[in-house]
């Protein structure tokens, strides 16, 4: 089957392939309103040595960097995900989805804190809280180690909360998923319906019956019959026949004058 011979399918078949194409539309708007469009905002910050381990670099924590530090950002991560700090952060009036991880292609410790959600003004808000507990966090650590203050290892803040963007992936992958599913259920109806009629327009191999003989049809072939046959039901082999006379019979006919 051809493009054109789909196209007279389509256009034949008309009266199935619309209400498809509608229920379809009607499909996509639906996921339209119920699927609400997510903003997210993303602050970077990165740990820093301690003022006494800086000491030899007269104070600058970025010429003093170590691997531990790298080992230090990735267990705050963890911690920051767990479910004791997703109770605390609710406590504190975040709301949505966060996550803090190591930076990607990070060649320090360097983290992302990030927050999802469907209010851009709440995401920003609570993406400056969860800033605010990951130093906060980083410092109940080391004092849980008796670890003095100034040898405690700092945060800074490298980029900001930013100003939360929207995320229109996710919804337009249910957008094109809900246009192809109806628009594909719309053609199969379309074709099936198609395919029904053509082969109910199919002759079928019964021979039709044949139709009643009426009154005429009827005498001539009664007459018909009995020119064929003679007057009543007389054998025709029996009109025939001759009849065969004795030996002597015969003999006597033939001498007498």
């Amino acid at each position: 089957m051809d493009l054109a011979e789909i196209w007279r399918v389509m256009r034949r078949r008309w009266y199935v392939l619309l209400p498809g194409l509608l229920l379809t539309a009607a499909l996509i708007t639906g996921v339209y309103l119920l699927v609400p469009v997510e903003y997210r905002s993303q602050s970077t910050v990165t740990l820093l040595n301690s003022k006494k381990a800086t000491v030899a670099f007269d104070g600058n924590p970025f010429l003093s960097t170590q691997a531990s530090l790298t080992g230090m950002a990735d267990g705050l991560a963890r911690n920051l995900n767990s479910d004791d700090s997703k109770a605390d952060l609710t406590a504190q009036g975040l709301v949505g989805e966060y996550e803090a991880k190591i930076a990607d292609n990070a060649q320090g410790p360097f983290m992302w804190l990030s927050v999802t959600g469907t209010d851009p003004a709440a995401v920003l808000k609570s993406d400056q809280i969860f800033t605010a507990y990951a130093e906060k966090r980083l410092q109940e650590f080391q004092a849980q180690q008796s670890v003095q203050p100034e040898a405690m290892i700092r945060m800074a803040t490298i980029v900001p909360p930013q100003k939360p963007e929207a995320q229109t992936k996710t919804r337009l992958q249910y957008l094109v998923m809900a246009g192809a599913l109806g628009f594909v259920l719309s053609l199969v109806a379309t074709f099936f319906v198609e395919a029904r009629r053509r082969k109910a327009g199919k002759p079928g191999r019964r021979r039709p019956p044949a139709p009643d003989a009426g009154p005429a049809e009827a005498s001539a072939a009664d007459g018909g019959h009995e020119g064929a046959g003679g007057r009543g039901s007389t054998d025709p082999a029996s009109t025939m026949a001759l009849t065969v006379l004795p030996a002597s019979a015969a003999h006597r006919a033939k001498g007498s004058p």
